[in-house]
C-alpha cells in the first residue's frame, strides 16, 4: 500500500519562502542603534547643504566627535558613539538651527544595512521599560467640556429666543448642572418658544414641564461625541508639545474613555516633561482701564462691573474684562530678543478675532494693553477621593501703550528670562488645553533598569530555549532535534512579524514570546506521543507518521484557538504593557501552529519519504511482530 507522506512542491517552496522572509525581516535587530540628532523642516521645506555644513563645522570645532551626516531633502541625521556624546552636540546644534524653521530632536538611528531599508526590512521598537525613559497617565476632565457646552448652548438659547421675542420671564431663568430651564409668562409665548429652540438646537430634546417651563437635555450621543472630540484634541496638543521636548519615538495611547497613556524613551527630566505637557496655558489680551483709581478701589475692595483688579509688580491694575485677543488666535510664537535686549516672544495670529482686533487697538491708540497669562493648575491630587482640586491662575506678563494699529503680528516683552520665553513660546504654539488635564501616574526608568530588563528577557529566553532543546533532542533523538529546529524558527517568525507590524517590545512581551515557545513544543511534543502510540500499536513507520500528526492537529488547534480568544479579550481589556503581553503572545500562537505543525512534517516527509524504514528516530524502539 502507498502511504503518501508528501507535499506538493507548491507547499515546500512556500514555506522556503516564509523561512527566508523571516530571517530576512528578523535580520534588522541584530545590527543596533546608533545614538542620533534628527534635525527636521517644521514646515517640510528643503534642507540645504549649507546648513549641514555649518552643523559639521561647529562640532568638529567644539571637539565632538560624529560617526556620520545624512541628509535627505528635509531632514540631517547625525549619528553618535555615545549618548553623552549626543547631548552635547544637541546643545551645539539647537544654537545652529532656527528654532522657528527647524526641530531638533533626540532619536536612536537602526544601523540597518541600506539593502535591508530598501525592502522595508527595520527592527522592533523598545517599549520603556527596555528602553528606559518616563511614563505618564493622564486624566482627561471631560465632564468639564460637556457642562461648558451646555452653558454655551443656554446662552445661545437665551440669545435667539431675544431677538425673536421678549415673552419669556427673565426672572425665571435657571441653568441646572444637567440641563436647562426656561421659564415663560403665557402657553402662547411657551409653544412658539419651543417651536424656535426644537428648530435651532437639534441637540437637545425639549420637554415641557410645570406650568409655562421647557427644559433642554442634552442628547447621550453628543455628549458622548464631545468627550470623544476633546480626547482627540487633547492627544494632538499632547503630540505637538512632545515633539516640541525632542522626543521622536513617543507612544501616546488612549486608555478608556479619559485616560491617555504617556511613554517618553530616553527622557530623564521629569521637571521638565510634566512642565511643558501638563501646563494648560494661554493669554488674553485686555485693555488697561485708565478712568478709575485702581489703589483707592484695591483698598475698598469694590471692584465696578465690568473691571477686574489684578496686581502688577506689586500695584494694583485695573482691566476691562472684555477680551480682545485670545490664545486660541495664536498661529505661532517664537522665543527671540526684543529691540529693549530684553527676551520677548514674537506673535502672528489669524482667525475671526483679527478684524475685531484691528478695530479696538485702532481706536485705542496711546493707551495700555495689557497680556494676561492664564493658566489652570492642579492644586492637589486625593489618592483616597479619586478626586483633582483645579484652580486658575491669572496674571499680567506684560503691559505696553499701544503704538499702532496691531495686525497680525505682535510682541510679549519685558519677559523675566530667555527660558520663561522659551516655554511660553511653547505653550502658545501648541495650543491650550480645552479641559484641565490631571498627572494621576508617573514612573522613571533610569538606562541602567532598562538594559538590566533587557539582560534579564534576554537570559531568560536563552534558559528556556537551551532547555528545551536538549531535553527535546534527549527524549526524542531525531524529531526531538527537528522540533528544535521549528523552535528557533518559531522565535525569528515572531521576531520578523513585530518588526514589520512596527510592534513594541516590552518585557511582558518577551515573556509572551517565552509562553508561546512553551506551547510550540508542547504541539510537538503531542505530535511525537502520537507517533510513538501508533508505533506500539504496530503502525508502519510512515502510517504512523501520517496518522500521529493528523490526530494531532485536531487538538493542537483546537487548544490554540482557545488560547487565541483568551489573548484577545486580555488585549481589548487591557492597555499597555499587558496589551504587549497579548500581542506577543498571539502572533507566537499562530506561528507557532505553523512551525510546530507544517514545518516540522515537511522536514519529517523530506527525510523518510523515499526510504524504506522498519524504526523511527523518536526515543523508542518497537520490535516488528510478525
Amino acid at each position: 500500500m502507498s502511504i503518501n507522506n508528501r507535499y506538493s512542491l507548491r507547499h515546500y517552496i512556500l514555506l522556503v519562502l516564509l523561512v527566508l522572509g523571516s530571517v530576512v525581516y528578523a535580520m534588522p535587530n541584530m545590527y543596533g542603534e546608533d545614538p542620533a540628532i534628527q534635525v527636521s523642516s517644521k514646515e517640510g521645506e528643503p534642507i540645504g547643504v549649507d546648513l549641514e555644513k555649518q552643523i559639521m563645522s561647529n562640532l568638529v570645532t567644539q571637539g565632538i566627535p560624529y560617526k556620520s551626516c545624512q541628509r535627505t531633502k528635509n531632514t540631517i541625521l547625525m549619528r553618535f558613539h555615545n549618548m553623552e556624546i549626543q547631548l552635547k552636540a544637541k546643545d551645539v546644534i539647537q544654537k545652529i538651527a532656527d528654532e522657528t524653521r527647524y526641530s531638533v530632536a533626540l532619536n536612536l538611528a537602526p544601523c540597518t544595512p541600506k539593502w535591508l531599508r530598501v525592502i522595508g526590512a527595520k527592527p522592533m521598537r523598545l517599549g520603556l521599560d527596555l528602553r528606559g525613559g518616563i511614563h505618564f497617565l493622564l486624566k482627561i476632565n471631560t465632564s468639564t467640556i460637556v457642562a461648558l457646552k451646555e452653558k454655551r448652548d443656554f446662552c445661545n438659547m437665551l440669545t435667539t429666543l431675544c431677538k425673536a421675542m421678549r415673552l419669556y420671564d427673565t426672572k425665571n431663568i435657571i441653568l441646572q448642572k444637567k440641563s436647562s430651564i426656561i421659564c415663560f409668562c403665557n402657553v402662547k409665548a411657551r409653544e412658539y418658544g419651543m417651536s424656535l429652540l426644537q428648530k435651532h438646537f437639534k441637540d437637545y430634546q425639549f420637554i415641557k414641564i410645570h406650568q409655562l417651563g421647557i427644559q433642554g437635555i442634552l442628547s447621550k450621543e453628543v455628549a458622548y461625541q464631545t468627550r470623544k472630540n476633546t480626547v482627540n484634541q487633547v492627544i494632538a496638543i499632547l503630540r505637538t508639545r512632545i515633539n516640541e521636548l525632542g522626543v521622536s519615538e513617543s507612544e501616546i495611547q488612549q486608555q478608556g474613555e479619559n485616560y491617555i497613556s504617556v511613554d517618553l524613551p530616553g527622557i530623564q527630566d521629569t521637571a521638565l516633561a510634566k512642565d511643558i505637557i501638563g501646563k494648560v496655558a494661554t493669554i488674553a489680551l485686555q485693555l488697561v482701564d485708565t478712568a478709575h483709581n485702581a489703589q483707592a478701589i484695591a483698598r475698598t475692595g469694590t471692584v465696578p462691573p465690568g473691571l477686574m483688579l489684578y496686581k502688577y509688580k506689586g500695584k494694583p491694575v485695573l482691566l476691562k474684562q472684555e477680551v480682545i485677543l485670545r490664545g486660541t488666535s495664536i498661529a505661532s510664537a517664537v522665543s527671540t530678543i526684543g529691540e529693549n535686549g530684553q527676551p520677548a516672544v514674537q506673535v502672528r495670529v489669524n482667525g475671526n478675532e483679527i478684524p475685531s482686533f484691528n478695530r479696538i487697538t485702532k481706536k485705542n491708540i496711546g493707551k495700555p494693553l495689557a497680556v494676561v497669562y492664564v493658566e489652570n493648575q492642579t492644586s492637589h491630587y486625593h489618592l483616597d477621593s479619586r478626586k483633582t482640586t483645579h484652580r486658575q491662575i491669572e496674571k499680567i506678563i506684560n503691559i505696553a501703550t499701544i503704538q499702532t494699529t496691531l495686525g497680525n503680528n505682535f510682541q510679549i516683552t519685558n519677559i523675566a528670562n530667555m527660558e520663561y520665553a522659551n516655554n511660553l513660546a511653547l505653550l502658545l504654539r501648541s495650543g491650550s488645553y480645552p479641559v484641565p488635564v490631571d498627572f494621576v501616574q508617573e514612573k522613571v526608568i533610569g538606562p541602567s533598569l532598562s538594559q538590566e530588563n533587557i539582560h534579564i528577557g534576554i537570559t531568560s529566553i536563552k534558559v528556556s530555549v537551551l532547555s528545551m532543546i536538549f531535553f527535546m533532542a534527549f527524549y526524542y533523538r531525531l524529531f526531538g532535534v527537528i522540533a528544535d529546529i521549528a523552535l528557533m524558527l518559531n522565535i525569528v517568525v515572531i521576531i520578523a512579524i513585530l518588526s514589520i507590524l512596527g510592534a513594541t517590545l516590552t518585557l511582558p512581551g518577551i515573556a509572551g514570546i517565552v509562553l508561546t515557545m512553551s506551547i510550540a513544543l508542547d504541539a510537538n511534543v503531542l505530535i511525537n506521543e502520537r507517533i510513538r502510540e501508533e508505533l506500539r500499536n504496530s503502525m508502519s513507520p510512515l502510517i504512523s507518521i501520517r496518522t500521529g500528526y493528523d490526530r494531532a492537529f485536531t487538538t493542537i488547534v483546537d487548544s490554540n484557538v482557545i488560547t487565541l480568544i483568551v489573548m484577545a479579550i486580555v488585549f481589548a481589556l487591557s492597555s499597555g504593557s499587558v496589551q504587549g503581553f497579548a500581542v506577543t503572545t498571539m502572533i507566537g500562537l499562530l506561528s507557532s501552529m505553523l512551525t510546530a505543525i507544517f514545518f516540522t512534517r515537511a522536514i519529517v516527509n523530506l527525510i523518510y519519504e523515499r526510504r524504506s524504514v522498519s524504526q523511527l528516530s523518536i526515543g523508542i524502539r518497537v520490535k516488528k511482530s510478525h
